[in-house]
């Protein structure tokens, strides 16, 4: 640990009251040390302001803010501010001293921690952003270095001196300023400078992701590269790099990360209520021991993580079937008797003949039924394939009749083909029987409906209202579609979908947001083209000036570097140079006097006089008085 160096404050007293004991850290407009408050009689944070900024008093009086805003938050997950003051040039805070490591120091020494143990860190920070939001505040800055571990095990979340009062008009909030780290701003922070509660979740959300995979989801070469990729990138799920995640820790992490803000948690709490419910199915946590023994997590929030967890489903019960007595067969009715005597016999010989006649003639009889009279049958004909009329005709042909039984899609038979017949080709049908066949309506399709202009629960709707199935919704910047709208489909609008296919959605951002380039002191062709390549419109007005050559930019509303939208109108003010001068009179003025005259209206001039001037006055001037003229024109008078 640094005790010492250029500017160090170790060993010395602060204000007549804190005396420094050691240098804890140094941030980008503060140092951070171990101090013990004489007054009081314990140890305290002492965060001093930088020299060099000391000096800016509007840097001061932000930094004096964000004491008595973080003063007036109290919570056990908080880290604590205690007083403020300024001496001997000094700007200084006195906070809680948290002796222990930061997030980042257990991430360095254990690498990407599970869920159960990611979601134990979580906890805590989230239960302190939530009493945060609930008093009105934004941290603006989560990240692994603002959440302290204390050496007894205790979570609390540092530097909330970034932290404003939420005010009723957002706009007040951020005044266009971001602040925070890069890896963790939320879209809106990058974009437009705004932060609200929703931020903090964002952030929260790209914690647990760099908990649990050792890596933020956005990287790059520059900060600007990195917040570009919030703007237009979704944060991936957790799995995608660490395969066999829950999907319920998935789900946490890209619920917190979407975006667009309005489909996030809308605050802490709500995110924490999810944290919860995932802690109670997942196991419990492996400890963390460092190599001193040292438990990284306490016990409170051990037990609390085992309630958690030790919802566990009932025992499986085991059922037992029972069944009754299986009733027997009844048994047969046995013989109780024989066949009568016969008494007499006669003889047979007649009955015997007849019944063999009778026999002749049923035969006879069946036979003309069933070949040539009501009774007789024929082959179904095969007429699968054809078309009703032609299927019509086809059955005629052996006196038969069709009737359509029914229609049906059919993905390999013609719309109005038969795919199928009652009774089936080959069977026997009574003569002037009725084939009933089922006719093929076509494939089942169904067209995509045009979406473009709808908001998204509408769209989804329509969709599924034409048996097609909702796809991936994806958000792209549209300078015609109204943000939250419809801008196009896939399959696009009006092409026929076998039904459950999935129809994928993108949905208007709005305009692009874009900055104005700085076209100030440029040509005025040059600076419309550079506006209407970024995407802006261009309207032009002129303005005599004694400092722009003509033709040249003046000025640019709205100023250079402002971001609007694509498609916003930008005006040009264009110099016309230097406004024209009215030619004075000069006729009948003595030389002197006109050349005086021509001179205070900036003009020049050319005299022209004869040999002797008697009078020595005007007598003629070219151009005439009242005309207009640049400034610096040549006058020519005639004397006389």
């Amino acid at each position: 640990m640094e005790t010492s160096g250029q500017g160090s404050l170790v060993g010395t007293l602060v204000d007549g009251r804190y005396q420094v004991i050691s240098l804890l850290a140094r941030g980008g407009m503060a140092t951070v040390y171990q101090a013990t408050d004489l007054r009081l009689d314990r140890i305290v944070a002492l965060k001093v302001m930088h020299a060099h900024l000391a000096h800016d008093q509007a840097f001061v009086a932000r930094f004096q803010r964000e004491a008595k805003s973080a003063a007036r938050l109290t919570h056990g997950h908080v880290v604590a501010v205690y007083d403020q003051g300024e001496s001997n040039g000094l700007v200084y805070l006195a906070m809680e001293y948290v002796p222990g490591r930061t997030l980042r120091d257990v991430l360095r020494q254990y690498g990407p921690l599970s869920p159960e143990q990611a979601l134990v860190f979580l906890d805590p920070v989230l239960e302190a952003l939530a009493a945060a939001h609930a008093a009105g505040f934004v941290h603006r800055d989560i990240k692994p270095e603002n959440v302290l571990i204390s050496d007894d095990g205790r979570v609390k979340v540092a530097d909330f001196g970034l932290a404003r009062a939420l005010e009723a008009n957002a706009s007040s909030v951020t005044q266009g300023m971001i602040i925070g780290t890069v890896a963790y701003l939320s879209p809106e922070q990058v974009e437009r400078g705004e932060a609200d509660g929703r931020s903090d979740v964002y952030a929260a959300g790209i914690l647990l992701f760099e908990m649990i995979t050792g890596q933020v989801p956005h990287a790059g070469e520059s900060p600007l590269s990195v917040a570009y990729q919030h703007v237009n990138n979704d944060v991936p799920a957790p799995s995608t790099l660490r395969p066999g995640l829950p999907a319920e820790v998935d789900a946490l992490v890209v619920t917190a990360t979407r975006r667009d803000a309005a489909l996030r948690y809308q605050n802490a709490a709500d995110f924490l209520a999810d944290v919860r419910q995932v802690r109670g199915i997942l196991p419990p946590p492996r400890p963390f021991v460092d190599t001193h023994d040292t438990l990284v997590v306490d016990a409170t929030m051990t037990a609390r993580l085992a309630a958690g967890a030790g919802v566990a489903a009932g025992a499986r019960a085991s059922a037992t079937r029972t069944t009754g007595p299986v009733p027997g067969r009844p048994s047969g009715v046995p013989k109780t008797g024989s066949e009568p005597t016969v008494r007499y016999r006669r003889s047979k010989a007649p009955w015997v003949v007849a019944g063999l006649v009778l026999a002749v003639l049923l035969a006879a009889v069946g036979g003309w039924y069933v070949a040539a009279g009501p009774g007789k049958s024929v082959a179904t004909p095969d007429v699968v394939g054809e078309t009703l009329q032609e299927a019509t005709r086809t059955l005629a042909a052996t006196n038969l009749l069709i009737a359509v039984s029914a229609e049906e899609f059919s993905e390999t038979a013609e719309a109005g083909t038969i795919i199928s017949t009652d009774p089936p080709a080959g069977d026997g049908i009574k003569v002037e029987g009725t084939v009933n066949a089922v006719l093929s309506k076509g494939p089942e399709r169904y067209d995509v409906p045009a979406l473009r202009g709808m908001a998204v629960a509408e769209a989804q709707s329509a969709i599924t209202g034409a048996n097609l199935l909702v796809g991936a919704v994806t958000e792209a910047f549209d300078d015609k579609a109204k943000a939250g709208t419809i801008v196009s489909s896939d399959p696009k609008a009006g092409t026929p979908q076998k039904p459950g296919t999935a129809v994928d959605m993108v949905v208007s951002k709005g305009p692009r947001p874009v900055p104005v380039p700085d076209v100030e002191g440029r040509k005025v062709g040059a600076a419309r083209d550079a506006l209407q390549e970024a995407g802006l419109k261009v309207d032009v007005s002129q303005k005599y000036s004694n400092s722009v050559a003509d033709g040249v930019v003046i000025s640019v509303k709205p100023k250079a570097g402002t971001v609007v939208d694509s498609g916003s109108r930008v005006a040009l003010v264009v110099s016309k140079g230097p406004p024209p001068v009215v030619v004075p009179n000069l006729i009948d003025m003595p030389k002197g006097r006109a050349l005086a005259a021509l001179k205070k209206a900036g003009l020049q001039a050319n005299v022209v006089e004869g040999a002797a001037t008697p009078l020595n006055r005007v007598y003629s001037q070219d151009p005439p008085a009242g005309t207009e003229v640049p400034r610096g024109s040549t006058v020519t008078i005639r004397v006389i």
